[in-house]
């Protein structure tokens, strides 16, 4: 789950799985699978980056 932000400034969680687009349009707009859209404040890189996080805290440690 990553923490996303509406417009009106209320946070809740999204279960990242199911995204399936991310636009700027210039608002941010995620589209679900289901296709439930909803309007975020955060941008795609930041969005991007909190599921690359929430994935990597998931498996756990990457060992080189």
């Amino acid at each position: 789950m990553i923490e996303l932000t509406r417009m009106k400034g209320e946070k809740f969680a999204l279960n990242s799985d199911h995204i399936e687009t991310i636009e700027e349009t210039p608002d941010t707009v995620l589209t679900l699978l289901n296709g439930h859209k909803y309007l975020v404040r955060e941008s795609v890189q930041e969005i991007i980056k909190r599921i690359e996080i929430f994935r990597e805290n998931c498996s756990g440690p990457v060992v080189k």
